[in-house]
């Protein structure tokens, strides 16, 4: 099977290409950077001049995990739209790309995510849930919008919403593990708000499932099936890492260091991964703090 993927560079792609690779299927890297080095293909594409469906060939599966990242910088009003046009713009050039292949793949598994859903401590969301009316709902909600173009070409369609995505060295892990390792671990804001996460590798191995799965289609949740509140989330991270849970970051003080990003960490969702689940994913990492010991074990 021959994949193309749209921002295999990043964190999950990198891990999604190699997961490929290990079961006998080729990965196809679409790039901004014009490298040519690196144990994958890789194909330019959105540069001037660009005709990535000319190189492509025949491919069986696309997956489209462009756009800026929502961890790095404050969200300033030109973050916040840089954050919607990026992915906007890399999901309207997979759409073109697959509008103008001969032989359609027979799937898009777009990225998409769980900040689609309203921030709640006591609702349980899966995919049928209502959306909320933030900013990440706003993003999610047109970002989904554009991938579903993708079904007038007659190819099945999954939006991926992630939870978050726990790696070593990429995603939250890193900025939430920070203050353990230097003994200032502890409960942030009330801890009663919900992380609804998933380690890396089940990341990948589910849009590898949903590739398979030719019933698959529409929003499928990419969560563990057991979150956490922030504060248990706090006290499993210091138990794997053997540090103390006892300093609090008061929502104030996070308020006014992150501003409006402020609401990744003060207010979350608890989100199932009903589909996965109904359609017999197994996951590596159901549990939080296997999750922990797997990527945190060498510190």
């Amino acid at each position: 099977m021959r994949v193309a993927i749209a921002g295999g560079t990043g964190f999950l792609g990198s891990v999604l290409a190699r997961l490929l690779e290990e079961n006998g299927h080729e990965a196809i890297v679409l790039t901004r950077r014009q490298e040519t080095s690196g144990e994958f293909r890789k194909v330019g594409y959105l540069n001037e001049g660009a005709c990535p469906e000319q190189e492509l060939g025949k491919v069986d599966a696309f997956v489209n995990l462009a756009g800026t990242s929502i961890n790095a910088g404050r969200w300033t009003e030109r973050r916040k739209q840089d954050i919607l046009s990026s992915r906007i713009t890399a999901t309207d050039e997979v759409v073109r790309i697959i509008s103008k292949m001969e032989k359609k793949p027979g799937v898009l598994v777009n990225a998409s995510a769980i900040g689609l859903y309203p921030t709640s401590e006591t609702a349980i969301y899966n995919e049928d849930s209502p959306s909320g009316n933030d900013f990440l709902a706003d993003v999610v909600k047109a970002w989904e919008h554009r991938a579903a173009e993708a079904g007038r070409e007659g190819v099945r369609t999954v939006f991926m919403r992630f939870g978050v995505i726990l790696g070593k060295e990429e995603g939250a892990l890193p900025l939430i593990a920070l203050p353990y390792r230097l003994y200032a671990g502890g409960t942030v804001g009330s801890g009663r708000q919900w992380i609804s996460w998933i380690h890396v590798q089940d990341a990948a191995r589910a849009i590898l499932f949903a590739i398979e799965d030719k019933s698959l289609a529409g929003p499928v949740n990419a969560v563990a099936p057991n979150p956490l509140r922030m504060k248990e989330f706090g006290q499993a991270v210091g138990r794997v890492l053997g540090r103390p849970h006892f300093l609090p970051a008061p929502a104030f003080a996070l308020k006014a260091v992150l501003g409006e990003k402020s609401t990744l960490v003060l207010e979350g969702q608890c989100v199932a991964p009903s589909r996965l689940g109904s359609h017999g994913f197994r996951f590596l990492f159901p549990d939080a703090e296997e999750a922990l010991l797997d990527i945190l074990k060498s510190e």
